[in-house]
């Protein structure tokens, strides 16, 4: 399989995970929002989206921040519906 090494497909590919990890964890995601602790909730499901996000790019774009980025584009962004002390 080819390393993705391009930044744009990379990004839709950490899009993609993050959305699958908010399409199969509802509730951990409601829950996550509504007690500031997101990360903690999902830590496996997050490092399991990171280390395959990883296998799937070259090294320099796995270092960047572009998962992160898409954590906060489309688990914390789309979730400003849910009550919550953080908005």
């Amino acid at each position: 399989m080819t390393l993705i090494d391009n930044a744009d497909q990379a990004k839709r590919l950490a899009r993609a995970i993050i959305s699958d990890v908010a399409i199969y964890n509802p509730e951990k995601v409601v829950e996550g929002i509504k007690n500031d602790n997101l990360f903690e909730v999902l830590q496996d499901q997050l490092a399991e989206g990171r280390q395959h996000f990883a296998s799937r790019v070259v090294p320099e774009l796995a270092a960047s921040n572009i998962f992160e980025l898409a954590i906060v584009d489309v688990l914390i962004k789309r979730s400003e519906k849910i009550e919550s002390s953080i908005w």
